[in-house]
């Protein structure tokens, strides 16, 4: 049962009553509680048993019990039901002495609307009481949901269309691998053919189908490659480790650019959207070496960083102004890829000195 307002104790060193000038502090409790009457905030006293023990009118209108009602039940059967657990957690806390500053929870009033408050409150040990101040944040709350609400939808959307988009580049590499180059091949096969039947033909007519043999071969390469750059396959077979290797020593093999890979890292514990965000954040980097750094070398590493796994794209090129990365080519396109998955894209560059892009998603 609830103490008359006259009976209960004093309330010392309560963070806002600091406000109130010395001369109203001596004033009694009585005439304390009914100052915080005509606040527009919700003013509250509970127990350590989890009990109210007064309110204001604030917060009698604004729950729209009545005051016995609202001291007859415990105060968790007020709170929405998804916020109970979160919100006896942090009571643990407060009754432990740590005061509870901008806390948001949710109340179900008695015509069963939710409201939104944020909370300010602070144990007092002595008289076993905890001494809280709310303000309804229901308006602000729910628009901020709403925004919350259409990110994730645009999140959804982005992630439809990356789908999308990856599986028609697997098509078109799926048709560029089993179409265009097997039909290349059974040219080649149709010239080694011409070749070895046409042997006493004039040395000018062996030399062109050798050149031809030779175009074929390159054309299905090319073809090859072509296709596994627009949607590397290996991925899903071998997993970015191996996939990045292969990358690297591709880059080194073609541009006569050194480019290593390091890691350490275990490549099972990302998702296969996250290895082929970071597939394609370290292309498009090697992209920007190629064309714009001038370097001798490059280096390539996936690592831990505290709670997060870092890709990481170096090199020893002419670097550039810090001041005007945003007009690096390729990354907002690094940037946007980094967002779809949670994660953040940092570079440091210094004139002379190389380029480090870096791209970090939680663990």
């Amino acid at each position: 049962m609830s103490a008359p307002v006259s009976a209960l104790p004093a309330f010392p060193i309560f963070t806002f009553l600091t406000l109130i000038p010395m001369s109203l502090q001596a004033t009694s409790q009585s005439e304390l509680f009914l100052l915080f009457e005509t606040t527009p905030d919700l003013v509250c006293i509970a127990g350590k048993d989890g009990y109210f023990k007064n309110l204001n009118r604030a917060a009698i209108a604004k729950l729209g019990y009545t005051k016995t009602e609202l001291m007859a039940q415990p105060i968790s059967s007020f709170i929405h039901p998804e916020d109970r657990e979160r919100t006896s957690r942090h009571r643990s806390l407060l009754l432990k002495g740590k005061a509870l500053i901008n806390f948001d929870n949710r109340y179900v009033t008695k015509t069963g609307a939710i409201i939104w408050l944020n909370w300010t409150s602070t144990y007092l040990a002595e008289q076993e009481l905890v001494f809280a101040i709310a303000k309804d944040i229901t308006t602000r709350k729910e628009a901020e949901l709403e925004i919350q609400e259409k990110y994730w939808q645009s999140r959804k959307l982005a992630a439809h269309f990356k789908k999308s988009l990856e599986k028609d580049k697997k098509f078109l590499a799926a048709e560029l691998h089993e179409q265009l180059a097997q039909l290349a091949s059974a040219i080649n096969i149709d010239i080694n053919w011409l070749n070895e039947n046409l042997s006493g033909s004039s040395d000018k007519i062996q030399a062109r189908i050798s050149h031809a043999s030779s175009t074929t071969e390159l054309l299905i390469d090319s073809i090859r490659k072509l296709s596994y750059s627009i949607s590397p396959g290996m991925i899903d077979d071998l997993g970015l480790n191996e996939t990045l290797r292969w990358l690297a020593d591709e880059f080194t093999l073609l541009n006569g650019i050194p480019c290593k890979f390091e890691t350490t890292y275990n490549d099972q514990l990302l998702s296969s959207e996250i290895q082929l965000d970071f597939f394609r954040i370290c292309q498009e980097s090697l992209k920007n070496i190629l064309e714009h750094a001038n370097a001798s070398k490059a280096s390539i590493t996936l690592h831990e960083r505290g709670n997060k796994v870092c890709l990481s794209i170096a090199d020893d090129g002419k670097g550039f102004d810090i001041k005007s990365f945003e007009l690096m080519p390729g990354l907002t396109a690094m940037r946007e890829r980094a967002l779809s998955i949670n994660g953040n894209v940092t570079v440091q560059s210094e004139q002379g000195k190389g380029t480090i892009i870096t791209v970090c998603v939680a663990n």
